[in-house]
């Protein structure tokens, strides 16, 4: 992937904003690897079951009417696990220790999740075509609009959103 070198910046920043960062992993909502840094963590175990949780935590959102995912913070004996959208089809998930400051993670995670959204989004688009170079026969196609519609309850897995708009 060619958004892997700056996602690795971006997470040698974070660790430096975040001393008791322990690992960070960028993943496709689907489970996929993007980048990792994840020292005794195998990090394709670790985007499998982010993947897993955030099927899980859309599913409450959606289901509270709480809106779109957009983070997931898991609290262990030594340490916590968050997860952050991170554009429209990766997450960031964050391990840190038990003394990290919970308000600093979530700042912290918000920020380097948008903006390694904003990475992955890029490399996922499609190239765009320039006016020059447009054929005189095509027409110019709007921008479709979305427009948000009441739902009902899923009874499906199948189902579920995996969008992690930011």
């Amino acid at each position: 992937m060619a958004a892997e070198a700056p996602i690795l910046d971006e997470f040698r920043r974070l660790r430096a904003r975040v001393p008791q960062l322990t690992g960070a992993l960028a993943a496709g909502v689907d489970g996929l690897v993007l980048a990792h840094d994840t020292p005794g963590v195998e990090p394709d175990g670790l985007a499998a079951l982010t993947a897993a949780a955030l099927g899980v935590a859309v599913r409450v959102t959606d289901a509270t009417g709480r809106g779109d995912f957009r983070e997931l913070l898991v609290r262990g004996t030594d340490g916590y696990v968050a997860t952050y959208a991170a554009g429209r089809t990766a997450v960031l998930t964050l391990l840190a220790t038990d003394r990290v400051n919970v308000g600093r993670l979530h700042l912290e995670g918000r920020r380097a999740g948008a903006r390694i959204g904003e990475l992955v989004d890029a490399n996922a688009a499609p190239p765009r075509r320039s006016p020059a170079k447009s054929s005189a026969k095509e027409p110019a196609k709007p921008m479709p609009t979305r427009t948000r519609t009441a739902r009902s309850a899923r009874t499906s897995t199948a189902n579920a959103r995996t969008t992690t708009d930011s």
